[in-house]
Order: C-alpha cells, then structure tokens, then sequence
C-alpha cells in the first residue's frame, strides 16, 4: 500500500488538520502517516487556543517518518511560524524525493489566525517553490497576491500569475464566490488552466473540506495519478462527502 505523509495540526474538535487527513488518505487507498506542527483546542463555534511544537521535533517526525516508510507523496496544512516552515523545509529536502501538496493554511474558517503574518515570507521563499501543487482559497490567494479575487474571471488569472510567479501549479478554490457551482482553477506555470467544477452543497459544515481535498489529492498523487487526474478524483471524493453528510452535535458535517 502506498503511504502518505501529512504535516499539519491537530484539530480536536476532529474535523480538521491531520484528523480530517488520516481519514481521507484511508479513505483514498494510502496509508497515513502524521508529523505534527501544532495542538490546538477548538471544536465547531471556534479555536481557543494554539500550541506550537519545537520545530526541530517537528522534523525529527518527518525525518523518522521518511527513514522507515518512504512516503510516495506529502501534504502540509497548518505550519504556524517561520521556525517550521524552515523545519518542514529542511526536512523535506531542497528538492523532495515525492510531491509535496502545499495548503498554504492561514486563517481558519472561525477567523482564528492560523499563520503568524510574519512567517508568510518564509512560506512564499521556502516552501511554495517546492510544491508539486498549491491548494489556496480565495482568501489565502489574496494574502500571497496582495489582493482578493472577486468574480470568476479574477480568479482564473489569480491562479495564472499566480503559477508562474512560483514556478509550480496551483489549484486556486473558488468556493468562497458564490453562485451554484463552485469552480476551482488549476493553473500551470506556462500558463495552461483547467477548471474543475462542481455543484455547491448547502447545508453542510464544510470545515475541514481543504484539509480534506489536499489530503485526498496528495494520496491520489501517491498512487501514482497524474496531477489533473488526482485533482478529478479529490474533488469527487469531497463532493461526495458533502452529499452524504453526517450528523454529529446538531450539525451535518463531511464524511469520510
């Protein structure tokens, strides 16, 4: 069985973070293994607290993942400070020997600051050049941009300038526009684009659902899926979860 790496927090209201990524690569046919940035304490109404890990254990947990498990593909979420960016990065190689999905986590969906705004530099420097792909939503998009997409058509060339200032694709998510079908941008350096679309689900707690699409998208690159054909098969696995949801607490949230 392939195996997957994900390096990102742990949500303990468990619909998020590396919660949310274990049970998508499982779900998805790789095994998952886990280093861990952060703790936080939180369920659905917010996060109330945030624990950075040192950020040499946090490479020790990739470096003791890689020297035993030889993950075929990673994903990073919540990195939290530039001192685990530098970390993540040094760990995973100048060059990483698998493909790494960068969901460049910043704000969460209750508002809470996921990312110090200093560390950004360090993320655009270190980390989003080695991508396999990027995964941003529309807000994160106009943090790394310096302004937000408004209309589909921005977001189309947001993506776009976005891949070539980089140098590595970036699937740029347009969940956060409204109209009934959500379209999410896959943009190649060169300038090529794909859109993916698919109908929007109401009614659904879609906390989680980036964790849960750059998770899947990671284990479809690990099985060995080219990027637009693991890009096809993330997004119907989390429309999938968003149409048949589950009920916990008095909310409808994604199953896995």
């Amino acid at each position: 069985m392939p195996v997957a790496l994900t390096v990102a927090g742990s949500d303990s209201g468990g619909g998020a973070g590396i919660q949310a990524d274990l049970l998508s690569f499982a779900a998805n046919g790789v095994f998952g293994t886990t280093a861990l940035t952060c703790l936080t304490a939180q369920n659905p109404e917010g996060v109330s607290g945030i624990v950075a890990l040192e950020p040499d254990f946090v490479a020790e947990q990739i470096r003791q993942v890689r020297r035993f498990f030889a993950p075929a593909a990673a994903k990073t979420g919540m990195l939290f400070n530039a001192g685990i960016i530098e970390a993540v990065a040094d760990a995973l190689g100048g060059e990483p020997a698998f493909p790494v999905v960068v969901d460049p986590v910043m704000v969460a969906t209750s508002g809470a600051v996921l990312l110090d705004p200093a560390a950004i530099d360090a993320l655009k420097a270190i980390l989003l050049p080695r991508a396999a792909v990027v995964t941003p939503n529309l807000d994160e998009a106009a943090i790394l941009l310096g302004e937000a997409p408004s209309c589909l058509q921005m977001v189309h060339g947001a993506a776009v300038e976005l891949a070539g200032r980089y140098g590595v694709p970036f699937l740029l998510k347009g969940g956060h526009l409204d109209g009934a079908v959500v379209e999410d941008v896959l943009a190649q350096p060169d300038g090529t684009v794909r859109i993916f679309t698919a109908e929007r689900v109401h009614g659904v707690d879609t906390h989680g659902s980036g964790c849960t699409l750059a998770a899947a998208l990671a284990a479809g690159l690990a099985c060995g899926l080219d990027l637009e054909k693991a890009v096809e098969r993330a997004q119907a696995y989390l429309l999938a979860g968003l149409r048949n949801p589950l009920a916990v607490g008095g909310r409808r949230y994604i199953r896995h």
